[in-house]
């Protein structure tokens, strides 16, 4: 078996090729030269990458052609980094030589469909808030001109209309009117992309047993199906909340043992969709009800005695 280290960027990578009882071996070659990489490989090597903008594209290109990829968390990994004398080489032979010891922390890879609708989602959340920071402009614009008037109905195409039908002086009235412009644009790009990711998440295993649950929507399977990936890679409930950020800080030293906030590592908007399929699946469950206005009540005692503290 060969352990295959491969620094990969976004038009070369250098490949580190460690066999034992062998001198090691490097080769370079370019992103659109992978046909090429390929006929180097085989069925028995292992390879190691670092996970990058263009790892997954690597990942999909050679997965079949080995015994398997080990994508490396670079957050996890910090010898390459740290290293001294830092080039091509010897990241790649960093990664080689770990992946011969099994020392390799690991990224996760999702199937290409969920990677899909993962990129889908942020693209629309880029673009939500995007029209937020254009709304946010506008509401600016009004209040500096003396017109009150509540955010929220900007949000409607006759809240719209209605903030372009004040007399500002020339310079104001066209910078409005390009606003409003963007805004509906991007109105018309967020109802493309709903679409397309409804439509996109009825390939995910489990979709139609996540919608059926009371505050779970269409969006929402679609967000948290995305961000969970193949559920069975989780070892149980626990696992899956810490992947989302939701377990507690923990601080154990010597006879001291302390709990904080939650991690909120992970997925910041799959973290956030929960909370809000949180709020509204309690109007339609008194036990899920009772244990909010439980944690809520018990969260307002802690801050009140923080504040008093």
């Amino acid at each position: 078996m060969r352990h295959i280290g491969v620094d990969l960027h976004t038009n070369s990578l250098t490949v580190c090729f460690l066999e034992e009882n062998k001198a090691e071996r490097f080769a370079t070659y370019r992103v659109d030269e992978l046909n090429v990489f390929r006929q180097e490989l085989r069925p028995d090597d292992v390879l190691a990458v670092e996970a990058t903008g263009n790892s997954n594209y690597f990942y999909d290109q050679l997965v079949d052609s080995v015994k398997e990829i080990v994508v490396v968390a670079p957050d996890q990994f910090d010898v390459i980094r740290r290293s001294v004398s830092k080039t091509d080489k010897n990241d790649a032979r960093a990664l080689a030589f770990f992946l011969s010891k099994e020392m390799l922390p690991r990224a996760r890879i999702k199937k290409k469909v969920h990677r899909e609708v993962a990129s889908l989602v942020e693209t629309r959340d880029r673009i939500v808030k995007l029209r937020t920071v254009l709304l946010n402009k506008i509401h600016g614009l009004l209040n500096a001109h003396g017109i009150k008037l509540k955010k929220e109905s900007l949000g409607s195409e006759k809240g719209l209309q209605r903030a372009l039908g004040h007399n500002f002086d020339r310079a104001a009235q066209m910078e409005i009117e390009i606003i409003v412009e963007q805004i509906k644009s991007l109105k018309k790009s967020i109802a493309r992309l709903d679409g397309l990711i409804n439509e996109q998440a009825l390939k995910l295993e489990g979709y139609d047993n996540v919608i059926s649950i009371k505050g779970i929507g269409e969006k929402s399977a679609a967000i948290l199906l995305s961000v969970i990936g193949d559920v069975n890679e989780f070892a149980n409930e626990n696992k899956l909340a810490a992947y989302f950020g939701l377990v507690p800080r923990v601080s154990n030293s010597n006879e001291t043992e302390r709990s904080g906030r939650i991690t909120k590592r992970g997925s910041k908007i799959g973290r956030t969709t929960l909370v809000q399929c949180a709020l509204v699946a309690k109007k339609y469950s008194g036990y899920l009800n009772k244990f909010y206005e439980r944690i809520k009540a018990k969260r307002k005692l802690l801050l009140r005695q923080r504040k008093n503290y």
